[in-house]
């Protein structure tokens, strides 16, 4: 969309201007503008309400904003406790900034401590869609684990049905009248300094599904004190979501998102870890 060049006929505060101006915009719109340095007099963005302008002024509005990269530091999975911080809020308050009506909708949700991508809907009829055929929409989910100890066989694929006990642990039984189906398949690409690194994809998406499966395999995840880990060399949980890939719902073209792995999971297995 073009920028709007508007030329100032009589002196006037900037945002009663473009109140005047711009009708089709609501005072939470305008002022939106003002606060994400969209509005420009002269040479100069201008982000004060009450900023002066005179005849002869011209004031031009840049529709199409340049995307910031803007890193989040300290951010938190949403909890029944935890609020402020999340992805989730984060990403609610961007997207009010547009328009303060706009909301997002949750898909899917990462462990605490997992890294990597995450998808959230811009529409409710966007959410329902993708959830009532979640299995089928979604072609790929890869993960990448860090384990402890050496996994010896080079690939596998765990099978088992998850149950969650009154301390809200996850666990495997073989009965499939107790627990949901899981399935986890998984790729050695590293083995060093004791840990393991995975790469593993989810035929299925239970709770807590890697790390208890994980754990099955006497490997549990590291930082992961939950299952069962002894050790918390990176400070978090070792994993993380590297590869999202679905259909869109609307248009039917499949998407796929990467993310790349975490530094501190890298250098892991680079370096000697010292007890």
């Amino acid at each position: 969309m073009p920028d709007t060049c508007l030329k100032v006929v009589e002196e006037s505060g900037l945002l009663n201007f473009l109140l005047l101006n711009l009708p089709g915009k609501s005072r939470t719109n305008v002022k939106s503008l003002l606060s994400r340095k969209q509005v420009i007099v002269g040479n100069r963005t201008q982000t004060q309400f009450d900023f002066k302008i005179s005849p002869g002024d011209e004031v031009r509005i840049v529709w199409e904003r340049k995307q910031e990269e803007i890193t989040y530091r300290g951010l938190r999975m949403g909890t029944a406790k935890e609020k402020h911080n999340t992805a989730y809020s984060i990403l609610s308050n961007h997207v009010k900034l547009q328009d303060p009506q706009n909301r997002i909708f949750i898909l899917h949700r990462l462990d605490q401590g997992t890294s990597g991508v995450m998808m959230f809907a811009r529409s409710e009829t966007v959410q329902s869609a993708l959830q009532r055929q979640w299995h089928d929409n979604v072609s790929e989910r890869t993960y990448i684990a860090i384990t402890e100890g050496i996994v010896e066989n080079d690939q596998g694929r765990i099978r088992s049905f998850l149950k969650e006990n009154k301390a809200l642990i996850m666990y495997s039984t073989d009965d499939a009248n107790e627990g949901e189906e899981a399935i986890t398949n998984y790729k050695v690409l590293q083995r060093n300094n004791g840990f393991s690194m995975l790469e593993v994809e989810l035929e299925t998406g239970r709770k807590n599904q890697i790390r208890v499966h994980m754990k099955d395999i006497g490997h549990p995840v590291v930082g992961d004190k939950k299952y069962g880990a002894k050790l918390d060399p990176i400070r978090r949980l070792g994993l993380h979501a590297m590869v999202l890939a679905f259909k869109h719902p609307n248009q039917g073209k499949t998407m796929r998102f990467e993310s790349a792995i975490p530094e501190s999971m890298m250098s892991l297995m680079k370096k000697k870890f010292l007890k």
